[in-house]
C-alpha cells in the first residue's frame, strides 16, 4: 500500500516575510477565524497554478484587505474606497497583457463602490473581481453594510436591520448577472471544507477567463467575521452555512464562457506628435522645436481670487501657452459652488521636464487677485519666489523680506482700457515681463484658442501689453 505525504507550505505568491509588523513577520493583520486569510490562500494558489504571478496586478481598496500589498508578491495598487473596479479597468486597458484582480469587501464594493462595479461589469471589462461578503463593516467597527441580513444587530442598527427603515440586503451576484457584459459570476462560501474547495475552483476559473481574454468575471465569497459577529470560529462558519447562505444562495449566476470569444486587443494609442492635431491645436512651424534650453523652465504657479475675476482662465491661458511652446504642463482648478464671489484658485505647472504632480503646494509664483487670497497663500510661497498682488500696496502684515513682492491695481488698470474684467490678463502681462521660458507668440496663440470672440481677444491683447508696461522694477 502506497504511502502519501501531505505537505502544507506557504505559496510562493506570498512574500516570505510580512514586513507590516517587525515583531511578527509571519502573521497577517486579520483576526483569528477571518475568511480573508482563506480567500488569500485560494487566490495565491490559483495564481501559482496558472503561472501568472509575474503578470498579476492586485488592486485593493479601503477595508479589512487594505494591507494586501504586504502579503502578495505581485504588482499591487491601493485604490480609494470603492474605486477598485475603476482603477482595475484603467490598469487593464493600459497594460492589456497583465492579469488584473480587484479584491473588495461588501462595505466597499456594494456601498460606496456600487457605481464602479456596476459599470465595470456592464462594460464587460476583462478583469477579475473577488467580492468578499461578510455582511458587515468589519474594519470600522461593525456598522450595517448593504448586505447585512434583516434582523441583524450592528452598531448602526442596534435593534436589528429593518426593511422599512434600512432596505433589504443587496444581492450583488443576482444584480450583476442580469447585465449583458459579464461572462461569469458565481457565489461561493467558506462555511466548511467542501465549500472552500468549491470556492477555490471558482477563483481559478475566474482567473482563467481573464487569461483567455473572455471578459468580466466576479466571484462573491461568503466569509466569516467572528470578531464583529461576536461568535467563535466554529459558530461563525456555521453562520456562513446557515445564515448567509440562506439569503445569498451559493451557485453560478452567469456563465457565458462557452459562447464568449476573446476580446479584441486594444488599438495602440496615438503617437505623441499626433496629439495636438487630435486636440485641435495647430502649432506653427517649429513652435515646439526646442523652445527653451533643457531643464531651464520649472514654473510652479498658484493663482487665487474670487469667482468672476478670471482666475481659472488666467491659469488656462498659461497652461495652453506652455503647451504651445512644447513644454510639459498641468492645470488643476479648485473652486466653490458659487459662480460669482466664491473662492477660486488653480495650480499651474509649466516645465521642461515631465510634471510629476499637478499640485502646487510650494509655489514659486503666487498671483493673488484679492487680499483674502494673498493672506491665505503667501506663507506657502518658497523663499526667493515672486508674489503679484492686485492692489495698490501689500498689507504690512503680509510682507515677507524673502520673496519678491509686486503690488499693482490690475483691475483699475484694466478699467482704464474700458473693461475691468480684463484685470487678470493685465496681471498676466506683468507676469510675462518677470518670467522667462514662454514665448510671446505662444501666449498669443493660446489667447486665440481660449478667447472665442474677436472683441475680447483684442481687449486681452491690449491688456497684456499694458501689464508689461506697468511691471517696471520699483
Amino acid at each position: 500500500m502506497a504511502n502519501y505525504t501531505t505537505v502544507h507550505e506557504k505559496s510562493p505568491v506570498f512574500y516570505p516575510e510580512y514586513e507590516r509588523k517587525s515583531e511578527a513577520r509571519g502573521q497577517t493583520h486579520y483576526c483569528p477565524g477571518c475568511g480573508h486569510g482563506i480567500a488569500h490562500k485560494l487566490l495565491a494558489q490559483a495564481i501559482d497554478d496558472l503561472g501568472i504571478q509575474d503578470r498579476t496586478i492586485l488592486v485593493s481598496p479601503v477595508g479589512c484587505s487594505v494591507f494586501a500589498y504586504y502579503y502578495f508578491d505581485t504588482g499591487n495598487i491601493q485604490a480609494a474606497h470603492g474605486r477598485a473596479p475603476a482603477v482595475a479597468s484603467a490598469v487593464k486597458r493600459a497594460r492589456p497583457g497583465s492579469i488584473v484582480i480587484s479584491y473588495q469587501g461588501d462595505g466597499d464594493l456594494a456601498a460606496i463602490g456600487s457605481a464602479e462595479i456596476l459599470h465595470a461589469a456592464n462594460r464587460g471589462e476583462n478583469i477579475t473581481v473577488l467580492f468578499v461578503n461578510n455582511a458587515i463593516y468589519g474594519m470600522t467597527g461593525g456598522q450595517m453594510a448593504p448586505t447585512t441580513l434583516l434582523g441583524h444587530k450592528s452598531t448602526t442598527t442596534p435593534f436589528g436591520r429593518n426593511a422599512v427603515n434600512d432596505g433589504y440586503p443587496l444581492r450583488v451576484a443576482e444584480t450583476l448577472s442580469v447585465l449583458d457584459g459579464p461572462v461569469y459570476i458565481e457565489r461561493v462560501a467558506l462555511g466548511n471544507a467542501k465549500q472552500i474547495l468549491q470556492a477555490g475552483r471558482a477563483v481559478r476559473r475566474a482567473l482563467e477567463n481573464q487569461v483567455k481574454g473572455l471578459g468580466f468575471s466576479l466571484v462573491e465569497i461568503l466569509s466569516p467575521c467572528p470578531t464583529i459577529w461576536k461568535l467563535d470560529a466554529h459558530q461563525a462558519q456555521q453562520h456562513v452555512r446557515e445564515g448567509l447562505s440562506s439569503v445569498f444562495k451559493p451557485g453560478v449566476y452567469c456563465d457565458r464562457t462557452k459562447e464568449a470569444v476573446p476580446r479584441p486587443e486594444p488599438k495602440p494609442g496615438p503617437a505623441l506628435t499626433g496629439i495636438p492635431r487630435i486636440l485641435g491645436i495647430e502649432l506653427n512651424e517649429g513652435a515646439s522645436a526646442a523652445p527653451v534650453a533643457a531643464a531651464s523652465v520649472d514654473l510652479r504657479i498658484r493663482i487665487a481670487g474670487f469667482g468672476g475675476q478670471g482666475v481659472l482662465m488666467l491659469g488656462q491661458v498659461l497652461a495652453e501657452a506652455g503647451m504651445d511652446a512644447g513644454l510639459d504642463v498641468s492645470w488643476l482648478p479648485s473652486y466653490g459652488p458659487e459662480m460669482r464671489s466664491g473662492t477660486s484658485n488653480c495650480h499651474v505647472r509649466i516645465s521642461s521636464r515631465p510634471v510629476d504632480s499637478p499640485l502646487v503646494t510650494r509655489p514659486a509664483v503666487l498671483l493673488a487677485l484679492n487680499e483674502p487670497s494673498l493672506r491665505k497663500f503667501i506663507s506657502s510661497v518658497e523663499p526667493g519666489g515672486l508674489v503679484m498682488y492686485n492692489g495698490r500696496e501689500v498689507p504690512g502684515d503680509c510682507r515677507r523680506p524673502d520673496v519678491d513682492l509686486l503690488a499693482r491695481p490690475f483691475t483699475e488698470i484694466a478699467d482704464e482700457l474700458g473693461e475691468p474684467r480684463a484685470g487678470n490678463i493685465v496681471m498676466l502681462g506683468a507676469l510675462l515681463r518677470r518670467i522667462e521660458g514662454i514665448p510671446d507668440a505662444s501666449v498669443d496663440r493660446a489667447l486665440a484658442r481660449v478667447v472665442k470672440t474677436q472683441r475680447w481677444l483684442e481687449i486681452d491683447r491690449k491688456a497684456i501689453a499694458r501689464g508689461r508696461e506697468v511691471c517696471h522694477v520699483s
